[in-house]
């Protein structure tokens, strides 16, 4: 059983059996939102619903502690907390859904041990962002060989997670991903960058391997899609699971005209949620699922006017999703 609270955690841990289950797959995965109570704990029983409401939408998988799911407010404990409860979710709903953990950090140890850390919660495969705080001292080498040791040390494969806005500026090249993609134990790349080009590189150097290159967002979806990328690791699935996973299948079976529909209303709706960061999709969800909540402090939920218009802005796009979701 996964633990209620972070007092559980360390009763918890080491009964976990760690390892990947199966290897990831192209597809749909959503990084999750923090939920929290009024006083700011964990919200065990939202974290839950969320999940078992994710897991029956068609998705591939589902991260927690991407830059979604308010990672740099978390203990450690509670990283784990959110992972079991999450894992124990995703098992109890019985559909086959990959569990990704975000273990980035600032030194090479503390990614290995969140990388311990999310194996041992039940994490099929660890999405790292690289160390920034100290970007200018970071010589390319240096980048390389952190991402290499934190795959030798990990117990689940680990994916490279790109989001200069987050990182300090830093941008992982496309010739750098590259040549990490030849390690065994690096199996994907999430692309927040919003380089398509990079993208489209990736994908051609790696394409007779099992390396997955993952747009880092809905709004470039179809794109990454044109050049034979693996889908989406989007937070806008937070509000429409449905719909991303329909633009994709429209998209492979060739009815190309209903994915550009699709893929037109998810790029309106993202980039509401790209100017307004995580907290416009706590707003969505506060709308759509009754749901949401605040996030931690110091950050905050909007004024009321412009959580209004968010919520216009998400209209569109959750309109598509009930009718979409009618039709499962």
């Amino acid at each position: 059983m996964a633990p209620t609270s972070t007092q559980d955690f360390h009763a918890t841990i080491s009964g976990s059996a760690p390892g990947s289950r199966t290897k990831l797959e192209a597809g749909i995965y959503v990084p999750t939102v923090a939920f929290f109570k009024d006083d700011e704990e964990v919200d065990v029983e939202t974290t839950r619903k969320h999940t078992l409401r994710l897991a029956s939408s068609g998705i591939k998988g589902i991260v927690t502690h991407g830059s979604n799911g308010e990672a740099a407010h978390l203990s450690h404990e509670e990283r784990v907390l959110i992972t079991q409860t999450t894992r124990k979710a995703l098992d109890d709903s019985g559909h086959d859904v990959r569990l990704v953990v975000g273990c980035g950090a600032q030194s090479t140890r503390e990614a290995i041990k969140l990388c311990k850390d999310a194996a041992s919660a039940g994490g099929d495969a660890a999405l790292v962002l690289p160390p920034s705080y100290f970007a200018s001292l970071l010589s390319p080498k240096l980048l390389l060989d952190h991402y290499r040791k934190v795959a030798e040390a990990s117990p689940i494969p680990i994916l490279i997670y790109n989001f200069p806005a987050v990182q300090s500026g830093l941008d992982i090249t496309s010739d750098q991903i590259i040549e990490l993609a030849q390690h065994p134990k690096i199996v994907g790349v999430k692309l927040t960058c919003g380089n398509t080009g990079k993208l489209a590189r990736v994908v051609a150097a790696t394409k007779n391997s099992n390396f997955l290159t993952f747009g880092g967002s809905s709004d470039f979806l179809l794109q990454t899609l044109a050049v034979g990328g693996a889908g989406v690791i989007a937070g806008l699935g937070n509000l429409a699971p449905v719909a991303n996973v329909r633009a994709m299948q429209a998209f492979e079976a060739g009815e190309l005209e209903q994915a550009r529909k699709i893929q037109a209303i998810l790029a309106e709706a993202d980039w509401v949620a790209i100017k307004g960061g995580f907290v416009a999709v706590k707003v969505g969800l506060n709308d759509a699922c009754g749901y949401g909540g605040h996030p931690r402090s110091p950050c905050a939920l909007p004024e009321a006017n412009v959580q209004s218009e968010m919520t216009d802005g998400f209209a569109q796009l959750l309109e598509l999703e009930s009718n979409l979701q009618k039709k499962l």
